[in-house]
């Protein structure tokens, strides 16, 4: 039987410090770290992570306010940009020429010097999911190339099959699953005519849970285990990273079928588990960067630090993808 190698967080990463993960809450003052009201915007292919994260930080800290608005990675910058939130969360990171501008803008514009940060905060997986009836189990780098520009449209081209037509289904065109697409697999490549626009990672779900002709195109903590239990109150959320204790990474749900992809040199094909993620051996992944200018003096400025910090990263582990800053240890697990 084939095993895969479950990844923990465990206690001793919550020995580093952090001065939004402090179990001892500050007096209560209009705005600080730990207390006020912020706005960020979030991609939206990262909104199941992101409640989770302002979920458990609203809890430790009940003075906290997190005002959340989840759209594309270029709707976020285009925020950052015109000053209307400080903080984003984006699969890229800020560029220095970015960087160096937008310290400009809020001197000419505000008079205020700000310090821009930005922290990998994890590495997501772009996993290829397709109805449960369908007999497809893996598929090539060079087969998801081909499939995603047109020049392979039918099901029978690949193998023996009666479903016809290939119908790709993600997000949006312009999010930055989208983007992806085109710049790491496609390498600059146009998304071929049999690639369409769900209007949301949901809908992607729904479409291939209901179409055994599509694929689709989302992050893998869209198809855990921890997210089929999305019933869970703040509070058991909450403690169960608030604790010592080690928390497991999440498996795959088994609603959808999750495509094992294989490089075009390497005879084995890989699911999108989180030791895969972790060594490398899936292929289609990427980082995902949190970006602020807002003061660790303020609560936009401690959620960055909560988020960076030890309890962040668990939370992140719990959603199937791999933290950037993780002490692992490994259990092996039949798969």
């Amino acid at each position: 039987m084939n095993r895969i190698t479950a990844l923990f967080v465990g206690a001793a990463t919550l020995a580093a410090g952090c001065c939004a993960t402090s179990c001892i809450h500050p007096e209560k003052k209009t705005n600080t770290s730990t207390s006020g009201t912020a706005t960020f915007v979030c991609d939206n292919s990262f909104e199941n992570i992101f409640e989770q994260e302002v979920s458990v930080f609203e809890y430790q800290y009940p003075d906290a306010h997190l005002l959340v608005r989840y759209a594309t990675q270029s709707e976020a910058f285009d925020s950052l940009f015109s000053m209307n939130t400080r903080t984003i969360v984006a699969a890229r990171d800020i560029t220095p020429e970015e960087k160096r501008a937008l310290k400009a803008r809020y001197r000419n514009q505000r008079g205020a010097n700000v310090n821009v940060r930005s922290a990998k905060i994890a590495v997501d997986a772009v996993a290829f999911i397709v109805n449960s009836t369908n007999n497809c189990e893996k598929l090539t780098v060079s087969e998801i190339a081909d499939i995603i520009s047109g020049r392979t449209d039918r099901w029978d081209q690949l193998q023996p099959s009666d479903l016809g037509a290939i119908r790709v289904v993600l997000d949006q065109t312009g999010s930055s699953l989208g983007s992806y697409l085109r710049d790491s697999v496609l390498h600059g490549g146009d998304l071929g005519p049999n690639v369409y626009a769900a209007g949301s990672i949901h809908r992607v779900f729904r479409i291939v849970e209901e179409n055994p002709n599509a694929i689709g195109v989302l992050g893998v903590s869209w198809i855990t285990s921890d997210m089929d239990s999305a019933d869970i109150s703040q509070e058991e959320l909450a403690q169960s990273v608030l604790s010592e204790g080690p928390v497991m990474g999440a498996t795959l749900t088994q609603r959808v079928k999750v495509l094992k992809i294989n490089r075009d040199d390497d005879v084995r094909a890989y699911k999108p588990y989180q030791q895969y993620i972790y060594e490398g051996s899936y292929p289609f992944f990427r980082s995902i960067y949190m970006i602020t200018a807002a003061s660790p003096s303020n609560v936009a400025g401690g959620f960055y630090s909560f988020v960076t910090g030890p309890i962040g990263q668990k939370i992140i582990m719990k959603t199937g993808i791999m933290p950037a800053h993780v002490a692992v240890q490994r259990v092996e697990l039949p798969e």
